[in-house]
């Protein structure tokens, strides 16, 4: 070695370093990155079950969301092991379902690049409360949100039929 490589000889013979994966592991999986608050406001079902046409129509899916964790004490039942009839304390996932409420429904048909959405009812009257979903900030907008289409309903329920065109329409030509 020459003189300028002297003192990192030294180092390579007297230290023991293992790898840096193993001195100072990263904590926690990029995967979540970045960790902070969503930008969306509430979340969104993501995959549903196979439609069966047999079936009455019916929910499909229903949203949740993790609250929290907490930890339960149980007794494991499990005949053979060393823990059968002795407690153990587990984590556990809080969830919380809110209430859903059905406000219409979208009629989707089937075309060669996937499913393709033909029309949607909406109720004829929404409350306060789902006009509110619609903005971010319902303080300081013309809260204007399904007056046309209420007017609408209002004006065919005179004649007799509540949108009964639409609704037809989607029983004749949608596949989901």
């Amino acid at each position: 070695f020459g003189s300028s490589h002297k003192g990192s000889a030294d180092l390579r013979l007297n230290s023991a370093m293992s790898h840096r994966k193993f001195e100072r592991p990263r904590h926690g999986s990029l995967g979540f990155a970045p960790r902070k608050r969503t930008k969306h406001r509430f979340g969104k079902i993501k995959s549903f079950p196979k439609d069966d046409a047999s079936k009455a129509p019916h929910f499909t899916a229903f949203m949740s969301y993790k609250a929290g964790m907490s930890h339960i004490v149980r007794d494991v039942d499990r005949p053979g092991s060393k823990l059968h009839k002795k407690e153990v304390a587990e984590s556990v996932s809080i969830v919380e379902t809110p209430p859903m409420v059905v406000v219409g429904f979208v009629g989707y048909v089937e075309t060669p690049r996937g499913l393709r959405a033909l029309t949607s009812v909406w109720a004829g009257h929404l409350s306060e409360e789902v006009k509110r979903r619609f903005y971010k900030t319902w303080h300081k907008s013309k809260k204007k949100a399904f007056t046309k289409y209420q007017k609408r309903w209002e004006e065919a329920s005179k004649e007799g039929k509540a949108m009964t065109a639409e609704i037809e329409r989607a029983k004749k030509y949608c596949q989901v």
